[in-house]
């Protein structure tokens, strides 16, 4: 089987009798719960459970897997205790996620605090993909846009990305340089090879540039950036880019209808670990009263 913790929902839901049951024994939103029913039923191709006025009653079916279920929970109540008694400390793997423009910045702060804590081993993904924390993919998520709304788990606001307009010297040397927005449709882009994104940035350029001046697209920002470096067109990077390239020029003042907020986020069962406690706190400490510009 795939995930134990849909095979753990189902259990606990046979015993309890009720979502509500079930989602308090496990300390997880009831929404969560019926998502893990849904998707082993799915998985399976069988009816776990009766669903009724008064709750759940397992199906033969179902009955079949709580008592696979309860043996192998108490194996692991057994091997939870074990854990305990060793103690919990700032150790293993800690996995990160955030949109990969974030890199820079990040990335010297989990250095510095895996060397803090040298029982620690970071684990750092990124991508446009959200990573499923409530099936573990990640520890702690750095999210940009709109606040996640995902109901298990715990979302702290973080900090600003800002975002700057620039252009290369060699690009300004070929085709000058915009002295105000309203010049901006007559020069070339290098934007995001995504038509879906939010980005305030990406929105705010579409409004006032053409299409057909859009001529260079990127799937991350580290090919952005080089692009832009290389005179391909005017684009947008994270604010803290332009000081490590001398050679890229502001082509207009950054503002903030460009900024996205940054949210913290992680999932509820694993909130309060002592690892991502200690990283959370190292983080924020680091960019306090900070944005990231």
């Amino acid at each position: 089987m795939d995930n134990w913790d849909e095979i753990r929902t189902a259990y606990q839901v046979a015993r309890k009798g009720t979502v509500s049951g079930a989602a308090e024994a496990l300390g997880v939103h009831h929404a969560t719960v019926i998502r893990h029913i849904d998707a082993l039923e799915q998985r399976l191709g069988v009816k776990l459970f009766q669903r009724h006025a008064r709750g759940y009653t397992a199906t033969e079916a179902g009955q079949d897997l709580l008592q696979v279920a309860q043996a192998t929970d108490d194996q692991f109540t057994q091997l939870a205790g074990r854990i305990r008694g060793q103690g919990e400390g700032v150790s293993g793997d800690l996995v990160i996620t955030s949109l990969d423009m974030l890199s820079a910045t990040l990335t010297p702060v989990m250095v510095a605090f895996q060397a803090a804590y040298p029982d620690i081993r970071i684990r750092y993904r990124t991508g446009d993909r959200v990573f499923r924390l409530e099936y573990g993919e990640a520890h702690v998520a750095i999210r940009a846009g709109a606040m996640p709304q995902e109901p298990d788990n715990v979302v702290q606001p973080f900090m600003s990305q800002r975002m700057s307009l620039v252009a290369s010297d060699s690009y300004i040397a070929r085709h000058g340089k915009p002295a105000k927005a309203e010049d901006l449709p007559h020069h070339y882009f290098v934007i995001f090879d995504n038509e879906k994104s939010r980005a305030p940035f990406g929105i705010w350029l579409r409004e006032r540039v053409p299409e057909e001046r859009m001529i260079y697209r990127a799937t991350d920002n580290r090919n952005m950036v080089d692009a832009i470096v290389a005179g391909a067109g005017i684009g947008f990077v994270p604010s803290q880019e332009v000081s490590r390239h001398p050679e890229l020029t502001e082509v207009i003042s950054s503002e903030d209808d460009w900024s996205a907020p940054l949210w913290l986020v992680t999932h509820v069962d694993l909130h309060r670990t002592t690892k991502v406690q200690a990283f959370l706190k190292f983080l924020k400490a680091h960019f306090k009263g900070a944005s990231v510009s």
